[in-house]
């Protein structure tokens, strides 16, 4: 293989590589924070994420300077009140169930919201899959799952946001991203402080406590983000989607090497039915036909 081919080759492959460190940076970072619980609370963790996430971004973008009509402000504020809403209700889900598991039930959000047009059999299979999976996942009366129904009620409280936060996010399409995603995380972060405040007072204002939710916000959001940035120049938009519903078994290893969060073969085999279904629905979508083309700017 000649230079010039292997560093082709090194091009080509780096958005991916860009993808999958996102991915393993935010389910790493979200691992992490679950051990920020018992100083502040999921509720005091989810305000240092996205607080501290709102600062860098806000920062880096400087969003002030975005000409903005009211009717965008309004746009932006409803999508940064309902990424703070998915914040708080994943990590209250992740206080009893398992990372993996409580991905794969948020991933059914924007599942469904791609699957409310199905015309064709092929995606009835896929909704088919992802039943199959969320009925694997419920303990029905099984004692050996020990899944907490509060916990996955709150992922699927997430999940809804999801759905709603995609939608919300095409409102603002027109606008600048960066600036957007900022301003929408400023929002976020004045919907969830006041959980955080309530829940854990005066020991938000803890010097470990604060140091361990910089980490979070910069592990699980900036640097995942950045990546993104970088994947989503080098691949289409159908590769984005397919290597993204990985994330539900991307989370389940970081649960398990990081808190130690083992799953049964059924919770396994849920994920896999979760992803399968997410990928089915990715490479049969066929709004997403015009998005075989590198994105840009």
């Amino acid at each position: 293989m000649s230079r010039f081919t292997a560093s082709a080759s090194l091009r080509a492959a780096l958005p991916y590589v860009c993808l999958l460190g996102a991915m393993v940076s935010l389910c790493a970072g979200t691992s992490f924070a679950k051990t920020l619980f018992p100083l502040v609370g999921a509720q005091g963790t989810s305000a240092y994420r996205v607080g501290f996430s709102a600062l860098i971004l806000c920062l880096i973008w400087r969003p002030w300077r975005m000409p903005m009509t009211r009717g965008d402000l309004l746009a932006v504020v409803r999508y940064g009140a309902v990424m703070g809403v998915m914040n708080l209700c994943f990590y209250m889900a992740i206080r009893t169930i398992p990372l993996g598991l409580a991905i794969a039930i948020e991933f059914t959000g924007p599942l469904s919201l791609a699957m409310i047009h199905a015309r064709k059999p092929v995606h009835f299979l896929w909704i088919a899959l992802a039943v199959a999976g969320l009925g694997l996942l419920l303990p029905l009366g099984d004692v050996s799952l020990n899944l907490d129904l509060v916990g996955v009620g709150f992922a699927a409280a997430a999940g809804v946001c999801w759905a709603l936060y995609i939608v919300a996010g095409q409102r603002t399409g027109h606008l600048h991203g960066g600036r957007s995603v900022a301003l929408g995380m400023a929002t976020a972060a004045l919907v969830v402080a006041p959980f955080g405040l309530v829940a854990a007072g005066a020991a938000l204002l803890s010097p470990l406590a604060l140091g361990l939710g910089l980490v979070v916000a910069v592990v699980s959001s900036a640097i995942p983000y950045s990546l993104e940035m970088v994947a989503l120049r080098g691949i289409s938009k159908r590769s984005f989607g397919v290597m993204l519903s990985l994330e539900p078994a991307v989370g389940a290893l970081a649960g398990l090497l990081v808190l130690g969060e083992h799953l049964v073969g059924r919770q396994w085999l849920a994920i896999a039915f979760v992803i399968a279904a997410s990928v089915g629905t990715v490479v049969t979508d066929p709004s997403r036909k015009q998005a075989e083309a590198p994105l840009h700017d």
